[in-house]
C-alpha cells in the first residue's frame, strides 16, 4: 500500500466513549453546557445560580452576553458537572425560572439534548486534545512500532501539539535529516504527477507554495508560514494536533476555517505508506486547495453542517467528506482530475484513480454519504463532480435535511458561529445580506 490509504482519518464515526485523551481526565462526571436567558433584573443571575449550588452541581465555566433573541434579556452559558443525576434536578428548576433553556452535551444518553458544539474559535481548545490515538502509542502493525527512537520522536510531536492553545504562535518543528529525506522521496514522486493528474486549482496554487512557503524536496514547510499564507488567501488556518480526532470534532474545526494538522512524519522504512495522517499528507494533499476560495467555502460548508447534528448525520457527513475532500475527483477539460487529499498525497492511488480500473459515479451527496468504502485498499468507487461550486451547492442543499431545530451562520468578523432560531436573528441576517447586495449592485453599475 502507499501513501494515502490511510490518511485514514477514520472518518467512520467513532463513539466518543472509545476516544482516548492524551491528557488523562480523572473526573468521572461528564460536563454539560447550558445556555439560558433571563430578563435583565437586579440579582436575577445570583438567584438562578443558587439553583446549581443547592443541588451540589459544580460550575466550571460561566459567560454572559446580551440576548440576540430579546432586547430585554441576557443570555448566560454555564458549563457544569452533570453526573449522578443532580443536573436533571437543576434543569427542571431552571426551566421554571428562565425564559429559554438550551442544553448542549457530549452525553449521548440524553436524547433531548443537542450535541455540544463550539460557538467561537477559542472553543476548539476544548476538544483539540480529545484524540483517538497519539504519540508513541502505535498499533502493532505500524511500520514504526518496534522502533524506539521513532516512538520517542512521535511522543515529542504529541507533546508539542498538546500544549498549543488558540492565538499562540504555531510551534516550529526542527526536522531531522532522515525526516527531510523521507519527505523529499514523497515530494519528488508526486511532483512529477501533479501537472497531469491534479486539478487546475491545485496546480495553480502549488507554485505559489513553492515561492512563498518553502515547498521543496529538501525542506518540510513551517506550519506558521503555511498557515499565514492560507489565511491571506481564504481565511483558513492550521492548528497542530497530536493525532486523530473524532469525526464530530474534526468537522467542527472546518466550520471555523481551521484545519487540524499533524506535524509528525511517517516511518522511513516505507515512505510510500502511512497508517495515519502525517505532515506529508497534510502539506501536499490538503494545504494547496485550502488556498482556493471555492474549495475553502465547500470545506467550511461541511463543517457548519456538522454543528449540532445527530450522530447518524455525522457519520453521513464524514463519509461525504471521505468521497470529496479526501478522495474527490472532478471533471476538467472533459477529463477526470484529482482534488482529494488522499489521492494528491498518494503516488499509487493518484495514478490508479484516473485509470480505467475504478468506477466513477456522478456526484450525488445523498448517495455518496451512504456509500460503503474500504480503508485498507484503493477505492473501487469515486464520485465525479463537475466543479467545486457544484459540490458546494449540492452539499448545502443536502445539509438542509439535517434534523436540527436551528440554522447556523459563521461570523468572520468575530470568528464565531451564530445560531439562527428566531425571527429577530433572521431579520438581522436579512439586513446584513441587504447591505451586501447594495455593495454588489453598486459594483456592477460601476463596471457596466
Amino acid at each position: 500500500m502507499d501513501a494515502a490509504f490511510a490518511k485514514k482519518r477514520k472518518l467512520e464515526e467513532i463513539n466518543d466513549e472509545s476516544c482516548t485523551s492524551y491528557v488523562p481526565d480523572n473526573n468521572k462526571n461528564s460536563e454539560t453546557s447550558v445556555i439560558f436567558s433571563l430578563k435583565e433584573e437586579t440579582g436575577t443571575l445570583a438567584r438562578t445560580l443558587k439553583l446549581f449550588e443547592e443541588d451540589g452541581v459544580n460550575l466550571t465555566h460561566i459567560e454572559s452576553r446580551p440576548s440576540k433573541k430579546s432586547k430585554t434579556d441576557y443570555e448566560f452559558m454555564v458549563t457544569c458537572e452533570s453526573g449522578e443525576g443532580k443536573f436533571q434536578n437543576v434543569l427542571k428548576r431552571l426551566k421554571e425560572k428562565a425564559n429559554s433553556v438550551q442544553v448542549l452535551s457530549d452525553d449521548k444518553s440524553e436524547d433531548s439534548t443537542i450535541p455540544w458544539f463550539p460557538r467561537k474559535i477559542a472553543d476548539l481548545d476544548k476538544f483539540a486534545n480529545r484524540i483517538l490515538g497519539y504519540g508513541a502509542e502505535l498499533d502493532s502493525d505500524h511500520p514504526g512500532f518496534i522502533d524506539e527512537v521513532y516512538r520517542a520522536r512521535r511522543k515529542e510531536f504529541a507533546d508539542i501539539a498538546i500544549k498549543y492553545r488558540h492565538n499562540e504562535p504555531l510551534p516550529k518543528v526542527h526536522y531531522t535529516e532522515q525526516e527531510i529525506k523521507t519527505w523529499g522521496t514523497i515530494y519528488n514522486k508526486l511532483y512529477n504527477l501533479y501537472p497531469t493528474h491534479a486539478c487546475r486549482e491545485f496546480n495553480h496554487v502549488f507554485p505559489l507554495l513553492v515561492e512563498n512557503c518553502g515547498f521543496r524536496p529538501d525542506n518540510i514547510p513551517n506550519m506558521q508560514v503555511v498557515s499565514d499564507f492560507l489565511k491571506d488567501c481564504t481565511g483558513f488556518t492550521l492548528r497542530p494536533v497530536a493525532g486523530l480526532l473524532s469525526s464530530r470534532d474534526f468537522l467542527a474545526g472546518l466550520a471555523f476555517r481551521v484545519f487540524h494538522s499533524t506535524q509528525y512524519i511517517r516511518h522511513d522504512s516505507d515512505p510510500m505508506y502511512t497508517p495515519e495522517p502525517d505532515v506529508c499528507h497534510e502539506m501536499l494533499g490538503h494545504v494547496p486547495l485550502f488556498a482556493d476560495p471555492s474549495f475553502a467555502n465547500f470545506s467550511q460548508e461541511i463543517g457548519l453542517a456538522s454543528l449540532g447534528a445527530p450522530d447518524d448525520w455525522i457519520e453521513k457527513l464524514a463519509t461525504l467528506y471521505w468521497f470529496t475532500v479526501e478522495f474527490g475527483v472532478c471533471k476538467q477539460d472533459g477529463k477526470p482530475k484529482a482534488y482529494g487529499a488522499g489521492l494528491l498525497s498518494s503516488f499509487g492511488e493518484l495514478q490508479y484513480s484516473l485509470s480505467d480500473k475504478p468506477e466513477l459515479r456522478p456526484f450525488d451527496p445523498a448517495k455518496a454519504a451512504v456509500q460503503p468504502y474500504p480503508v485498507t485498499q484503493m477505492q473501487p468507487v469515486y464520485f465525479l463532480a463537475e466543479s467545486f461550486e457544484e459540490v458546494k451547492e449540492k452539499v448545502a442543499a443536502y445539509a438542509t435535511k439535517i434534523p436540527r431545530p436551528f440554522a447556523v451562520r459563521y461570523n468572520a468578523y468575530t470568528q464565531s458561529v451564530e445560531v439562527l432560531e428566531n425571527k429577530h436573528q433572521i431579520k438581522n441576517l436579512a439586513n446584513n445580506i441587504k447591505g451586501e447586495l447594495s455593495t454588489l449592485l453598486d459594483a456592477l453599475n460601476k463596471c457596466s
